[in-house]
């Protein structure tokens, strides 16, 4: 494994996936052989992507070196970010006369600090499959019998609608844990094995 201090490793584009409390890094050397770090600037802007418009975003500044565009934002800076789904924009500035353009844009997923032992690490689908599973066996809390899907609350559900939605969810969450035994080159449990 590479060491990802190490400027020459960091992703040579945004990543989709960020760390509350995280060191964040990221380089971007196209625009650097387009717009010339000595006369431009790069920066971004993060805000929620949420329903009712998110009310979290923050600014970002690169560093600009001989021939790339550097981005380090140090874990004591992430920390104070709020997780979520954020909607990006780079912008490249002229430092003659401040003009500005927007050069790319994307979204990435801010997750919580994994090292907050108080803060709850499931997934939405994981969440909603262990509510629905609590109130399949009667030992739902409040909260978990108030969550709603296609506009029902669970403590309104029929059985057999508990039922198929515990199936759907369930396969979301088993997708989730495919996706991370893929990265983490596990098996997924889709192999078959037979012994001749």
């Amino acid at each position: 494994m590479a060491n990802l201090f190490d400027r020459d490793n960091y992703p040579t584009q945004e990543p989709d996936l960020l760390v509350v409390g995280d060191r964040w890094t990221w380089r971007r050397p196209d625009l650097a052989a387009t717009y010339d770090p000595a006369d431009y600037a790069l920066t971004y802007e993060y805000h929620e992507d949420s329903g009712g418009g998110g009310s979290h975003k923050f600014a970002i500044t690169a560093t600009e070196t001989t021939d790339d565009y550097i981005i380090e934002i140090p874990s004591a800076t992430t920390a104070a970010y709020t997780n979520g789904d954020y909607h990006w924009y780079a912008f490249i500035t002229r430092t003659s006369d401040s003009e500005r353009i927007a050069v790319d844009d994307g979204y990435a997923k801010i997750e919580i600090d994994f090292t907050d032992t108080n803060a709850d690490h499931r997934s939405h689908a994981k969440k909603v499959l262990d509510a629905i599973e609590a109130t399949i066996e009667g030992r739902a809390s409040q909260d978990q019998m108030s969550y709603s899907i296609a506009g029902r609350s669970l403590a309104r559900m029929s059985i057999d609608d508990l039922m198929t939605f515990r199936n759907r969810y369930r396969a979301e969450y088993n997708e989730e844990l495919k996706r991370w035994r893929v990265k983490n080159k596990q098996d997924t449990g889709n192999t078959i094995k037979v012994r001749f």
